[in-house]
């Protein structure tokens, strides 16, 4: 059995839907279901005995604790956080407390698990944490890309919450001798992406025939990675990786803020026309840049791939297709999923940074 954190959100979920579909290995699932996390994303698991879901927070200790020594997982993987850098900056101390104290408290009782363990069972065990590239903060036109050995300098209170939670895993294996695992991973795109995001929610507000905010000038670079892809990579870190180190994931697809949403409003223009006919991207509208907004981030995957035979299946073009036909074939989960508080939200943040 592996132990998932997070597995009902964007990443998680795709995670262990791929897991599962490929695998007969049992899923233990904890995940505190706040407003990204939706058990919808699993409804093909009803009734799958390998699948095993707990509402439960990753700060629970005596929670954590008891699903340990109950089940008994050869890993854990944390893809427990808080994630959007915009409600970082409206409400920094969430991040805090899920990325910081909530690692610190899962790393506890991994540790105390794991100490309890003897022979093959502690040697054959593994923590992964899963992180983002956004803790190296940011890089201009020309620089190289961030490779596991650049300086973390991350500029939000997202980016400083996730970077907190690498150094405390690192600490952990070189402290404790914890065999802890470290991904850092670019921009994810594909099914079941919370629309608060910039790919579904130019889907969603394109469809809904709403403005398509597009910060600032639009011309922030991300690598963008296909989210299956960002799966079959932690299967094969967790499988081969080294003990304490860090791998980088990425797409090795560079694309403005811009281009991705000309790419979306293309794409829908094939798949599902506006009723007038007119194209979606007049629907795109620039809003006041993002506070501390970085500039560019770039991944080079090249030691995943060289030590580990990694690298992504899909192009930016095939996996976007995919990724658009998903969100018009499950018009239902976006509906489902825009809960009050959600639009809300958006309807707030958007109108307040209109220019």
């Amino acid at each position: 059995m592996i132990f998932v954190t997070g597995g009902a959100g964007f990443i998680g979920s795709n995670f262990v839907l791929d897991w599962l579909s490929q695998s007969s290995e049992q899923v233990l699932n904890l995940d505190k279901l706040t407003y990204a996390g939706n058990l919808q994303n699993l409804a093909s698991l009803d009734g799958n005995s390998s699948h095993i879901f707990t509402c439960g927070d990753i700060g629970d200790s005596a929670l954590v604790s008891s699903l340990l020594r109950e089940h008994q997982p050869r890993a854990v993987l944390n893809f427990a956080a808080e994630s959007h850098v915009d409600r970082s900056i409206d409400g920094p101390e969430d991040f805090v407390q899920t990325n910081i104290v909530g690692t610190f408290r899962l790393l506890e009782e991994v540790r105390s698990y794991w100490n309890q363990l003897e022979g093959s069972p502690k040697q054959d065990f593994r923590f992964l944490h899963i992180s983002t590239d956004e803790v190296y903060g940011s890089l201009s036109k020309d620089d190289p890309a961030f490779m596991e050995t650049h300086r973390y300098e991350p500029n939000s209170p997202y980016s400083a919450s996730k970077a907190a939670s690498d150094h405390m895993v690192r600490a952990y294996h070189q402290t404790y001798g914890l065999p802890v695992l470290t991904t850092n991973c670019s921009n994810n795109y594909g099914p079941y992406h919370f629309p608060e995001k910039l790919i579904p929610l130019t889907i969603v507000n394109a469809l809904a025939s709403k403005l398509l905010p597009v910060y600032g000038d639009g011309q922030q670079v991300r690598d963008w990675l296909y989210v299956n892809d960002h799966c079959s990579a932690i299967r094969r870190v967790l499988e081969a990786g080294k003990t304490g180190e860090v791998y980088n994931v990425g797409g090795w697809n560079e694309k403005t803020n811009l281009i991705i949403v000309h790419s979306v409003c293309a794409l829908l223009n094939e798949l599902q026309p506006r009723a007038d006919g007119k194209d979606y991207n007049e629907q795109i509208t620039y809003v006041k840049d993002r506070l501390g907004h970085d500039r560019r981030y770039a991944i080079d995957a090249s030691k995943i791939e060289r030590e580990l035979g990694w690298k992504p299946a899909e192009t930016f073009e095939t996996g976007i297709r995919k990724t658009v036909e998903w969100y018009l074939c499950n018009l239902d989960w976006v509906a489902h999923v825009q809960s009050g508080a959600y639009r809300d939200w958006v309807q707030n943040h958007y109108a307040g940074n209109a220019q």
